[in-house]
């Protein structure tokens, strides 16, 4: 049964005003952190969202190397390159990564919860990742959200 004269909003680009989060990672869970930053930076959480436009917010956060991962995963996760030449592929362990590139584990961990396209590439751009406490984004006057 369709009522006449409604019709389905849609939010336009002009009409979606974006904020900035900050959020301090010590101590948190990768998966649990990572779904709340994917939510925030699609939009997910805000009542104007609409799938093909990007209405999401941007989020800052610090202290990634602070990260915390349950059971074995530190030892088991894997993460995988290849150099190109036969016989190249380099694997790391998580516990490895968080010691090196704890930027590279959270973003990789969030881009896999966007969608993979043109949009979800401009969506992830809106992430910003430190591995310390210090970042350069005091000027935009980003809220401190607590996950």
């Amino acid at each position: 049964m369709v009522i006449a004269g409604t019709k389905t909003y849609s939010a336009k680009k002009e009409d979606i005003e974006k904020k900035w989060y900050l959020i301090d990672a010590r101590g948190k869970n990768l998966g649990r952190l990572s779904t709340r930053i994917a939510k925030i930076l699609r939009g997910k959480d805000k009542v104007l969202f609409t799938p093909h436009v990007d209405c999401g917010d941007f989020v800052i956060v610090i202290n990634a190397k602070h990260i915390e991962v349950t059971g074995n995963k530190p030892d088991e996760k894997l993460y995988y390159r290849h150099s190109g030449y036969v016989g190249h592929l380099k694997s790391t362990n998580l516990k490895d990564m968080l010691i090196k590139h704890p930027e590279f584990v959270l973003r990789n961990s969030v881009k896999g919860m966007i969608p993979h396209n043109i949009l979800g590439r401009q969506i992830l751009k809106k992430l910003k990742i430190y591995a310390g406490d210090k970042h350069p984004h005091e000027a935009q006057k980003p809220e401190i959200l607590e996950v």
